[in-house]
Formats: structure tokens, sequence, C-alpha cells
């Protein structure tokens, strides 16, 4: 099992960096950002900075959309760093959550994220697409390499990641529901004449060491709240006990009444309070060494190929270290 670290871009910029640098050394192979341009600071312009000052590891935004970004940009920004420092970056991307309506824009639809997949992959690797109805390719492209990860959780998103994407982003670290959506997924692939193997199925989830576990879920709640938009779309689309979508996903947001954007992310979130312990436990990793260990066997025993450390609390460093000391030599 590889692991990453995902680490929203606050300035300074030297933190992400520097924070990142640590987890190369703790034996994390991939940094991952949120990439929210409003919210946040430019994520491919430390992205430059990390694989400057790290030797190995790959990254990439999780996760990037196809409506703040052109197409080419995307793909020509990707194909820079990757020209620069070896192929060591991945597209992870979804319909937009934060980045599209904090700037007062719905997210994309599936059939324009499913578009935008290919585009991306095949101008940043060299190929010609086609963009607008306009044919293009980007010629100083050589050995070019993208893998795009798509972020899914409902049936038909699912069903596209399965169908078009190199990789699967879950964000969340349930077993019941990870078993459910990676089954869904590899389907979708076979179904589409695919490989379900070559598909790359990523968990991302925040990670918190420590036995006051009261204090580890306030650290950690934000992540329901996080997970509880997306969780309201697919209920708007598909309505309450479907059938289509797990009630063990979308029960805990009964209670929800809205979102700020302004705290996204954070440990200090107002509108997580819906959020009940329950619904943290299952969603993240808390608790001793042991305790992650144990849930991540059991991850990986369902498939999955990387973790990735959500570490937006006020122990980054303790956990990295944590991780690297005890966590990734017992899942290598």
């Amino acid at each position: 099992m590889d692991f990453g670290l995902v680490l929203q871009t606050d300035p300074p910029a030297s933190t992400v960096v520097g924070l990142m640098r640590r987890a190369e050394r703790n034996g994390f192979r991939y940094g991952w950002t949120f990439d929210s341009a409003v919210l946040w600071q430019e994520p491919f312009v430390i992205y430059s900075r990390i694989l400057e000052h790290t030797r190995q590891m790959h990254v990439g935004p999780m996760v990037t959309n196809p409506g703040t970004r052109t197409w080419e940009v995307t793909a020509s920004t990707f194909a820079t760093l990757n020209d620069m420092y070896g192929n060591r970056t991945v597209c992870g991307i979804g319909r937009g959550d934060s980045a599209m309506r904090v700037a007062g824009r719905k997210p994309n639809t599936l059939a324009r994220l499913g578009e935008a997949i290919g585009v991306i992959r095949d101008l940043a690797e060299g190929r010609e697409a086609e963009v607008d109805g306009q044919r293009l390719k980007l010629p100083w492209v050589r050995d070019g390499r993208l893998p795009v990860w798509m972020a899914a959780y409902g049936p038909k998103a699912l069903a596209l990641a399965g169908q078009k994407a190199d990789g699967f982003i879950l964000q969340l670290a349930d077993p019941f529901l990870t078993e459910w959506m990676v089954k869904a997924v590899r389907t979708a692939a076979v179904e589409a004449g695919r490989d379900p193997a070559s598909v790359t199925i990523c968990v991302a989830a925040p990670a918190y060491v420590g036995d006051d576990l009261g204090h580890a879920r306030e650290q950690c709640r934000w992540f329901g709240g996080m997970v509880g938009n997306h969780v309201a779309d697919l209920v708007a689309r598909y309505g309450e006990h479907s059938g289509l979508v797990p009630d063990a996903l979308t029960d805990y947001i009964k209670a929800r009444q809205g979102y700020d954007y302004s705290h996204h992310g954070r440990a200090d979130n107002p509108d997580t309070a819906f959020v009940p312990d329950e619904i943290v436990d299952r969603f993240c990793l808390l608790g001793p060494v042991e305790a992650h260990i144990e849930k991540l066997k059991a991850l990986r025993d369902l498939g999955v190929d990387q973790f990735a450390v959500y570490a937006m609390h006020d122990a980054r460093e303790a956990v990295i270290d944590a991780y690297g000391e005890r966590v990734i030599p017992a899942l290598s």
C-alpha cells in the first residue's frame, strides 16, 4: 500500500513544501493538495517547489475540476511539470465542489467531466485532442505520462470512473462503503472492456494518532461536513432510501442545514455540528497506531492501493512521523 499526504495550500507556501518534504522522508510517495483558487493559494505553483525539493514524490490536486481552468491549460501545466521533474504528477479530478460553488458556479456535469478526463490526459501525453471543436496538440511534449484519477461517490460517477479513469479516489475510509464503491468501479471497468486491476484505488481521509479520542474527533469532524456536501447532492439527485446509494452514506445528513465554504476543510468549521461521532469514527482513522494499522489492513484487503492522509488538524507533524515510524512499515 502506498501513502499520500493531503494539505490545503494555506500561506506560507514554504510550510506546505516543508511538510511534503517531511512526508517523503517518512515514506509517503504522494503529495496532494486541495484546489480552490479563491480559498487557497495556487497549487500548481507550489507543486513546482515541492518537486524541486523532493526526489521521488508524485504530486497532484485532490481534486481539480474541468471548469475553473481550460483543459489545454490544465494539460500544459501538468506536462510542463513532468518535463521539468520527470513524470511525477497525477491529475486528481472531480465535478468541482468548493472551487465551483465559491465562484458562484454549479459543479460540472458528469458528461463534461468524462470528456475532460480523456482530453487532459491525451494532451498532457502528447496526443491530439478536441477542445471546443478545435483539434489541439502540445507539440513540445515528449514521453509525457499523466494518470487521471477521478473522485466519485454516486452510482453514475462510480461507473464513469471505472469506464474512463486511471484511478478512483474515495474520500472516506469506511470499509463497508469502500467495498461497495470499489465493486461498482471495477464492475464498470469490466463492462467497458478494461482490466479492473488497472484502476488504482485511493482512499483519502483524516488520520489522527493518539489516545484522546474525543479530541481527535473534534479535530476531524470537519471531514463529515465536507463529505456531506457531496452526499446532499446525491440525495437531491436520487432521493432518500433509493437503493441506488447506501443508506449508510446518506442517513447522517438529515440534520444538515447549510454550509459556509469559508471554513471548508478546517477543524474549527462551525457547520459540522450535525456530524455524529459514529460518522467521524467510520470515515476517519482515529486512535492509537494499532487501530490505524488494523483499519488500513482491512482497506488493503478490499483492494485499496493508496491511503492518503488528510492532515487538517493540530497534529500534522506528529501524524506524519507516527505513520513513518510505525504505520507505513507495517503496511509495506
